[in-house]
């Protein structure tokens, strides 16, 4: 509790016993106490004081006080509502700083990211284009092979069958 917000100093029902008086200093509780007035005692006092100028006068100078204090009040509550408005619109500020701050961190996280998918999917590209170019070379190089060896081979044939029929035409 503020200072400002705590009752007056003065005698208040016990918190701790109801049937007895404490004197609150208008900060805390002290350890006086007393038993409650008789009704007795209420009316002498009331009396007593009821009769007294001097009482009087504090009583119109505690109104004026209580009065000053309501208008100190009053000005202070618009200017606690405008402090109010100020503060909320701060942190309106603030959380719409925070999440642009955040957005752009999630974008940036988002595309040095990379899917897992894509991890697997380059893989497989990689073994798939490996064996296109592996099956293109062996191919190629079968191709080659194929030329030189039937070339070779056509040769070899051709002079065999050359060879055959000079021989047949020299011995026949």
């Amino acid at each position: 509790m503020r200072a400002i917000d705590a009752p007056a100093a003065g005698w208040y029902p016990d918190p701790e016993n109801r049937a007895r008086l404490r004197w609150w200093d208008g900060l805390d509780w002290t350890d006086i106490r007393r038993a409650v007035p008789s009704d007795a005692e209420l009316v002498r006092f009331e009396s007593t004081i009821l009769n007294d100028p001097a009482h009087q006068a504090s009583v119109v100078q505690h109104d004026y006080l209580q009065s000053q204090q309501a208008a100190q009040q009053a000005l202070t509550r618009a200017d606690s509502q405008q402090l109010i408005h100020e503060v909320r619109s701060a942190a309106r500020d603030e959380a719409n700083r925070a999440a642009d701050m955040f957005t752009q961190r999630a974008r940036t996280a988002a595309r040095e990211i990379t899917p897992l998918i894509s991890d697997y999917t380059n893989r497989i590209i990689r073994w798939i284009r490996f064996a296109v170019i592996a099956a293109t070379i062996l191919l190629v190089l079968w191709f080659v092979f194929q030329v030189i060896f039937e070339a070779s081979l056509f040769n070899w044939i051709g002079d065999r069958i050359d060879n055959f029929t000079d021989n047949q035409n020299d011995g026949g």
